[in-house]
């Protein structure tokens, strides 16, 4: 049986969750691509998948870290897995929310949505979705102060951040290693 990537395309895919990265750093992930071990890097680092699989779980599992981590951060009024964000967002995960008047008074209700593609994923990359959408109800920009308040949640979100990053690339350029 013959990849579909055993040709042209896997000399040279391109690593579009990996632009922000450095040319070493891309170029490291290429290699592992082209010998065929990124699947192997990623199963060494993040052997299992976690049992949040259902919106229930997820909610329980966000309320959790939300609790301590952001206990004065505004209440969320929705948690879910959501089929429609990998495609159409081309995001990971989704923190909305939406200011109403009620009287005199202004309403604000904050959801978070995680990509389905996470039901089957290690729990260190749900868990930087997480606090990745947790942090934007303190802070709404990805700015230093977003990132900073990521790393007191997850102290290795950026290796995290860059590993998820290598994993969705495999997902893309080879298929899915948790299914």
């Amino acid at each position: 049986m013959s990849s579909k990537f055993e040709n042209t395309e896997l000399k040279s895919p391109k690593l579009k969750y990996l632009s922000a990265y450095s040319a070493q750093i891309q170029l490291q992930v290429q290699q592992m691509i082209e010998q065929k071990n990124l699947e192997k890097y990623l199963l060494n680092k993040y052997p299992t998948t976690h049992e949040v699989s259902n919106d229930k779980a997820l909610r329980g599992y966000v309320m959790s870290l939300k609790n301590q981590y952001l206990k004065k951060a505004s209440p969320l009024s929705q948690i879910k897995y959501d089929d429609k964000i990998h495609i159409i967002n081309n995001a990971l995960g989704l923190h909305t929310y939406v200011s109403r008047v009620q009287g005199n008074k202004l309403k604000s209700k904050h959801e978070i949505r995680i990509g389905s593609l996470f039901k089957k994923a290690p729990e260190a990359f749900l868990a930087m979705i997480v606090v990745h959408e947790l942090a934007h109800l303190k802070e709404k920009e990805h700015n230093k102060a977003f990132y900073k308040l990521c790393q007191s949640m997850l102290p290795d979100y950026h290796q995290l951040e860059l590993d998820l990053r290598i994993y969705l690339t495999h997902v893309e350029l080879i298929g899915d290693i948790y299914a």
